[in-house]
C-alpha cells in the first residue's frame, strides 16, 4: 500500500517536551510509519500506510491537550525519506490535488472538533502560538488563578495559623490538576517520564511531608516558567510566520480595461496586476510594463533597491520604489517565493540535526535515569543509615525537579529553528537542522562559473575602433543585432542602451550562418563577423589578429565590424564576475575554507576569470567530470560544499555534502539543493557557513547551561543547602536561559 503523508497545525506546543509525548502517542497509532513534530512551526507531519484512522491519530493529540487540525492540501505519497523534504515545497495544491481535497473537506467539515473534544485547561496551552498580551491566553490565565490562590493560602494561614496547611493544599491543588491531568495522558499515551508527572509526584509527595507552602510555590513557579517558555517558543514562531505578514492583503487587479481592488490571495496566475509607487507588490510575477526600483529587502535582505524593468522577474512582499509598474502573475498565493520559503522552513524544523538526534536520545534514558537517582536518594539513607525519612525524601524529590530534561532538550531545536528564520529573512535557506551543522563544518567549496561566480550574461568589455569613434563602431554592431536574442547580441544591444548611442534601422539585414550577420544602413555595407569569418574575407590585417589573440587569451569573444569590407572595429564580450565574488572568496579564506572553479567553459576563459578572482580552477567539465571531482575531493578529506545554479549542476550537487543552489531561479534554488542562496551573491555562501558556526556555539552554550545548572543544583540539594524552590527555579531557569539565549540567534548580523 502507498504511503501517504499528512501534514498538522498542532497549537500549544511550546517545549520539545510537548513534541515528544505528541511524537510517542502517535507512532503508537497502527498504520504510522514516521512522525516529525516541529515546536517552533507549530506542525506535526505524519506518514502513514493509509490505512491509518486520521481521527485516531487527532484524538491521541486532543488527548494530550494540544489543538489539532489537518492543513488543507496537506496529504501527498511520500517518497523515501532522504527526498521527504525536497517534495512539497509549495506544490502540495497541485500535483496531489485529490487527496488535498479531502483532507481540505474533512477540514471544514469538523472545523469545531478538534476543540470541542480538547478538555479545557488539560494541557494549560492555547491553540494558537502565545502572540498578544501572555495575560489573555489560557496557560496566563491558570498562571494568575494559581498565584491568586497562594497568595490567598499565605493570606488565611497569617490570620488563622490552624488552617494553614490545608489553605496551601488547595492552593496547589488549584495549579496541579491541569498538570497532574496531563501527566495522566502523557503516561497512558507512552510516555510515563514528563515533566508534569516528575512535577505530580514531587508536589504530592511535598504535602506528604508536611511542605504543603513549598508544593504550592512550586506549582506556580513550575506553571510562571512555562508561561515564560510560550512566550519565547511563541518570539521564535513570530519571526518566520511575520515573513508571510510581508504579503499585502489586497491587490489592484486589471479587468477589461478597469483596475479594481481585491483579495491578493485570489489572484490567479496570468493575471495583470498594477503596483503604484510605494505599494507593496502582491504576487510573484513579471513586469510587463514600467521601470521602477524595488526594494527587496524585506524579502532578500539586499540593501540597495533593484533597478528593474520589462520581463524583469519580482518577488511578493518586495516594495515597488518611483514608478507605476505593471505586472503579470505568475504564481498563486499559496506558491509565491514567501509561502514557500516559509513552508520551507517549517519543513526544516521538522527534520531533526544529529545533535539534536542524539539529545533525543540520550533524554530518553536520562530521565528515567533521574527518577532511579531521586528514589535511591529518599530511601537508601534512611534504610541504610539511619538517616530521617522527612529529610531524605524531601531532598529525593527535589532532584526529581532537578532531574527534568526540558532546557537540555530544547537547547537545540531551538537555537535550530531561530538560525533557519534569520537565515530564511536573509534569502539563506537550508533544509533542516542536519545542513545547518554540516554548513559550519565545511572546508572546500566548489563553486560553478557561469550564473554562480560570473553575472551569468555577457557584456561588452571593450570597444577597439580602426579609424571610427568607439560610439561609432558600436552603433554600426547595435543596428546589425536588432531583433536577435543570442547573449552576444543582447550583450552589445544592453551596451547600446547604456551609453545612449543612436540605433538607426537596418536594410537587407542577413544572417551568415556561423560566421555572423550583414546589412546596409545609409549606404554603408555592415557585417559583424567572428574573427574566423573576417579573415575568410581577408579583412585582417597582422596587427588586428594579434589583438583579437590577446582579447581572446583574457577569455573574452569578439566579434568583427567591417564597414564597406573594411575591418573599423573590434567588440571584445566577457562574461564578468559578480561584484561581490572576489570580497565573497576572500570571506571564505578567511575563515579557513578553500574554494575551487568547476566550469564547462574553454580552459582559456576558465584560466582568465580564476586569474580575475585567485582561486583554483577546472574547464571544459561534462555534468559528471564535475560530480568525479567532487568525489575526489571528499576522497582527498574535504567535507565539500557544492555551489551552482541547480540544473546542471545536479549530479555534483547531490554528490556534495551540501548542495547549494543559487542563481538559477527561485524554483530551482527552493526545490533542488540542500540549501539556496534567494539573491545571488557569493559571499552569502561565506554568511551561511559563518551562521552554521555560530549556531553550533549557540548549541554548546545552551548544553553546558541545561546541564551545569543541574549539576550545581544537584550537589546542593544532596549537601542540603537548597531545596524544592531552587530545584524547580533552576530546571525553569535552565529553560528560560537556554530559549533566550537561543533567540539571540535572531538579531545576529551576518
Amino acid at each position: 500500500m502507498a504511503e501517504s503523508e499528512t501534514r498538522y497545525r498542532v497549537g500549544g506546543m511550546d517545549c520539545a517536551g510537548c513534541a515528544t509525548k505528541i511524537d510517542t502517542a502517535v507512532r503508537r497509532v497502527a498504520g504510522v510509519a514516521d512522525v516529525s513534530v516541529s515546536v517552533m512551526a507549530g506542525t506535526m507531519t505524519v506518514r502513514h500506510d493509509g490505512s491509518s484512522d486520521l481521527k485516531v491519530i487527532e484524538k491521541k493529540v486532543t488527548g494530550l491537550g494540544y489543538s489539532v487540525a489537518p492543513l488543507a492540501g496537506s496529504a501527498a505519497p511520500a517518497h523515501t525519506q532522504g527526498s521527504q523534504h525536497r517534495h512539497d515545497h509549495g506544490h502540495d495544491c497541485g500535483d496531489h490535488a485529490g487527496h488535498s481535497r479531502d483532507h481540505a473537506s474533512h477540514d471544514h467539515d469538523h472545523p469545531h472538533d478538534h476543540g470541542e473534544k480538547e478538555i479545557e485547561g488539560l494541557h494549560g496551552h492555547d491553540h494558537a502560538p502565545m502572540a498578544g498580551l501572555w495575560w489573555q491566553s489560557r496557560k496566563g490565565r491558570l498562571t494568575i488563578l494559581s498565584g491568586a490562590a497562594l497568595v490567598a493560602a499565605y493570606a488565611v494561614g497569617h490570620l488563622l495559623p490552624a488552617i494553614a496547611p490545608y489553605a496551601f493544599i488547595v492552593a496547589m491543588v488549584v495549579g496541579l490538576v491541569p498538570i497532574g491531568r496531563r501527566a495522566i495522558m502523557a503516561a497512558l499515551s507512552g510516555t510515563p517520564f514528563s515533566i508534569e508527572m516528575l512535577m505530580t509526584i514531587a508536589a504530592v509527595g511535598a504535602v506528604i511531608i508536611n511542605a504543603g507552602e513549598e508544593a504550592a510555590t512550586v506549582v506556580f513557579l513550575f506553571l510562571v516558567g512555562e508561561m515564560l517558555e510560550g512566550v519565547a517558543a511563541g518570539k521564535a514562531r513570530e519571526s518566520i510566520q511575520s515573513l508571510a505578514g510581508l504579503v499585502p492583503k489586497n491587490a489592484l487587479l486589471e479587468d477589461n480595461g478597469q483596475t479594481r481592488e481585491v483579495p491578493a490571495e485570489s489572484l490567479s496566475v496570468g493575471a495583470t496586476i498594477m503596483v503604484r509607487p510605494g505599494d507593496r507588490i502582491s504576487a510573484d510575477g513579471i513586469i510587463i510594463s514600467g521601470e521602477s526600483a524595488i526594494d527587496e529587502a524585506p524579502v532578500t535582505g539586499e540593501s540597495t533597491p533593484v533597478r528593474k524593468g520589462v520581463d524583469a522577474v519580482v518577488f511578493a512582499g518586495t516594495v515597488n520604489g518611483d514608478a507605476v509598474l505593471r505586472v503579470r502573475v505568475t504564481a498563486a498565493a499559496a506558491d509565491n517565493t514567501i509561502a514557500r520559503v516559509v513552508k520551507l522552513v517549517e519543513e526544516a524544523q521538522e527534520s531533526k540535526a544529529p545533535t539534536e538526534r542524539f539529545i533525543d536520545r540520550f533524554s530518553r534514558y536520562y530521565t528515567p535515569g533521574v527518577v532511579v537517582v531521586a528514589a535511591l536518594v529518599a530511601v537508601v539513607p534512611p534504610l541504610l543509615f539511619a538517616g530521617p525519612w522527612g529529610e531524605w525524601v524531601y531532598k529525593g524529590l527535589a532532584i526529581l525537579l532537578i532531574g527534568c530534561p526540558c532546557a537540555l532538550v530544547i537547547s537545540t531545536p531551538a537555537a535550530i529553528a531561530a538560525s533557519l528564520s534569520t537565515g530564511a529573512r536573509r534569502g539563506l535557506l537550508m533544509k533542516g537542522g542536519a545542513v545547518l551543522e554540516t554548513l559550519g563544518k565545511v572546508t572546500m567549496v566548489a563553486f560553478d562559473k557561469t550564473g554562480t561566480l560570473t553575472e551569468g550574461r555577457p557584456q561588452v568589455t571593450d570597444i577597439i575602433s580602426f579609424g571610427l569613434s568607439e560610439a561609432q563602431v558600436l552603433s554600426r554592431a547595435a543596428v546589425l543585432e536588432q531583433g536577435s536574442s543570442h547573449p552576444l547580441a543582447l550583450a552589445i544591444l544592453n551596451r547600446a542602451k547604456s551609453d545612449g548611442v543612436p540605433v538607426p534601422p537596418a536594410f537587407e539585414l542577413e544572417a551568415l550562418p556561423g560566421k555572423g550577420v550583414s546589412g546596409k544602413v545609409g549606404g554603408e555595407t555592415l557585417d559583424l563577423l567572428s574573427p574566423p569569418g573576417a579573415r575568410e574575407r581577408g579583412a585582417l590585417s597582422a596587427e588586428q589578429d594579434a589583438r583579437i589573440a590577446a582579447l581572446n587569451d583574457e577569455g573574452k569573444s569578439v566579434s568583427v565590424l567591417l564597414v564597406n569590407g573594411v575591418a573599423s572595429g573590434l567588440i571584445a564580450m566577457r562574461d564578468e564576475p559578480r561584484e561581490d565574488a572576489e570580497a565573497g572568496l576572500a570571506a571564505l579564506k578567511s575563515a579557513g575554507v578553500k574554494a575551487m572553479m568547476l566550469t564547462g567553459d574553454n580552459k582559456r576563459t576558465a584560466a582568465a576569470v580564476a586569474g580575475m578572482l585567485g582561486i583554483d580552477w577546472r574547464g571544459e567539465m561534462m555534468p559528471e567530470d564535475k560530480q568525479r571531482v567532487v568525489g575526489e575531493l571528499k576522497h582527498r578529506g574535504f567535507i565539500v560544499a557544492k555551489v551552482g545554479d541547480g540544473i546542471n549542476d545536479a549530479p555534483a550537487l547531490a554528490a556534495a555534502d551540501i548542495g547549494i543552489a543559487m542563481g538559477g531561479g527561485t524554483d530551482v534554488a527552493l526545490e533542488t539543493a540542500d540549501a539556496a542562496v534567494l539573491h545571488g551573491r557569493v559571499s552569502d555562501v561565506a554568511r551561511m557557513i559563518e551562521l552554521s558556526k555560530r549556531t553550533m556555539r549557540n548549541i554548546l552554550q545552551n548544553i553546558t547551561i541545561a546541564l551545569g545548572l543541574k549539576a550545581v543544583f544537584l550537589v546542593t540539594t544532596i549537601a542540603g543547602i537548597t531545596g524544592l524552590w531552587p530545584a524547580i527555579l533552576a530546571d525553569t531557569g535552565a529553560t528560560v536561559l537556554v530559549t533566550i539565549n537561543a533567540l539571540r540567534l535572531l538579531r545576529i548580523k551576518i
